[in-house]
């Protein structure tokens, strides 16, 4: 939904707005707690998929139901074009490309990334794990994490890119431009695709209307990231945000959820949410320092066991935040960390 807006009153409009530019949303079954991916059919030269959902047959068969439904089948397929690195997008990339022999376009960091997706997923978790360690998390939870992040592993699959994107590259269909723009944050990898002439941009999980994306601890995907050798993805997201405000759009279609089409709005109140979540976290380090664990802890309790690595990444994003500002600072216990105020 839209800010201030319910999700029926806007929703069918948009997609119809989107389907009279040839841009058709088909919501696809994932096992994550977000629910449903939107993946993206575009009918021009080359027919185009936007993202692919995650790698399991459900999935597929809906997939290959949803193309039936425009008259298309996965071997007609010329162009695949990825948001991001997340197997909710990614993960039937191998199938659907052996299958139609497109093109495959993407970040060209992600090129390597995909090649190798067995070798990159296990040293995600091991930078979990490490970065977990280090931050506070029981022992217990960080394993149970692990077996959690093994078994979703099934869920993504290697691909090979073939056209590698850059920022500010352009993707020229038969009726249409794509400006491609890296905003990372939610992702090293995200990127979204601007038609300008018609003012829609595909956001991937960049900008959702119904949640607020996840800013999450990241493996940097080339050279070396600054603290625990991590990005700092809040700091990024920021930014990229601002960015995004800037942006001429009339439609937003996102990864997830509905259609947006007041982005700014929607922005400026994340921008104001992610504020106020800082000031709050600097007021619990008023008793003293803690880890960011602990901080997660007191903000949302015992979340579920498959939110804990998203609130332990809220919360680093935010204490760099502080940091970044001058209020607080990294004061190492041992082998874990715990943050003060300054």
């Amino acid at each position: 939904m839209t800010v201030g807006d319910g999700p029926e009153a806007g929703a069918e409009e948009s997609l119809a707005l989107a389907a009279r530019a040839g841009i058709f949303r088909l919501a696809l079954p994932t096992p994550f707690l977000v629910g449903r991916v939107n993946c993206y059919l575009i009918e021009d030269e080359p027919l185009t998929l936007v993202d692919t959902g995650p790698n399991s047959g459900k999935t597929l068969d809906e997939l290959e139901q949803a193309l039936a439904e425009h008259g298309h089948r996965i071997e007609d397929l010329e162009l695949i074009v990825l948001t991001h690195q997340h197997m909710d997008h990614v993960g039937l990339l191998e199938i659907i490309a052996r299958r139609s022999r497109a093109e495959v376009a993407a970040l060209y960091l992600l090129g390597p990334y995909l090649e190798r997706f067995s070798d990159s997923a296990a040293a995600d978790d091991e930078f979990a794990q490490a970065v977990m360690r280090r931050h506070g998390v029981p022992p217990d939870l960080a394993a149970v994490l692990a077996s959690v992040g093994a078994a979703f592993r099934a869920f993504g699959s290697s691909g090979r890119v073939t056209r590698g994107l850059h920022d500010g590259d352009e993707l020229a269909l038969s009726g249409r431009t794509l400006r491609v723009l890296h905003r990372p944050g939610h992702s090293p990898s995200d990127t979204m695709f601007f038609d300008e002439a018609r003012g829609i941009l595909i956001s991937g999980d960049h900008l959702i209307a119904h949640i607020s994306s996840n800013p999450l601890m990241a493996r940097p995907l080339a050279g070396a990231g600054d603290r625990d050798g991590r990005t700092h993805a809040l700091i990024q997201y920021l930014d990229s945000l601002q960015s995004t405000s800037e942006l001429p759009a009339r439609l937003v279609l996102p990864g997830h959820g509905d259609p947006i089409t007041d982005h700014v709005p929607l922005i400026e109140e994340r921008l104001r949410m992610h504020q106020r979540r800082a000031r709050k976290i600097l007021q619990m380090l008023d008793a003293g320092p803690l880890t960011a664990y602990e901080l997660a802890v007191q903000m949302w309790g015992n979340v579920a066991v498959t939110q804990a690595f998203l609130t332990l990444s809220e919360v680093l994003g935010h204490l760099d935040l502080l940091a970044l500002g001058g209020q607080v600072r990294e004061r190492p216990d041992g082998d874990v960390a715990r943050f003060e105020a300054i």
